[in-house]
């Protein structure tokens, strides 16, 4: 099966931007629906966007015109591009990929996004 490894991560003042990164490896991450995921210290995770294998997309109502999801298949990567953080943006954020956007059950490991105020 596929497997996922997060990157991009990191500090961030308020404002700015990350690109994250999930690279598929073991399959082809098009023939999946990818989600990208956050859990914040003390808070239970939270769906933040997903793409489908036919590209539709998914935001969350917190990120929509700050985030884009996008899936570069020559690359085989699903990227997260995170404008306009803010500091309630920190958190794990972590890829997850499925057969379909309600079945998203093989993840990465996550990688950990700050935002200092």
């Amino acid at each position: 099966q596929v497997q996922l490894v997060e990157s991009g991560g990191g500090l961030v003042q308020a404002g700015g931007s990350l690109r994250l990164s999930c690279a598929a490896s073991g399959r082809t991450i098009s023939n999946y629906a990818t989600g990208w995921f956050r859990q914040a210290p003390g808070k239970g995770r939270e769906r933040v966007a997903h793409i489908t294998r036919t590209g539709s997309i998914y935001y969350a109502d917190f990120v929509k015109g700050r985030f884009g999801i996008s899936r570069d298949n020559a690359k085989n990567t699903v990227y997260l591009q995170m404008n306009s953080l803010q500091p309630e943006d920190t958190a794990i954020y972590s890829c997850a990929a499925g057969p379909n956007y309600a079945s998203l059950t093989i993840w990465g490991q996550g990688t950990q996004v700050t935002v200092s105020s």
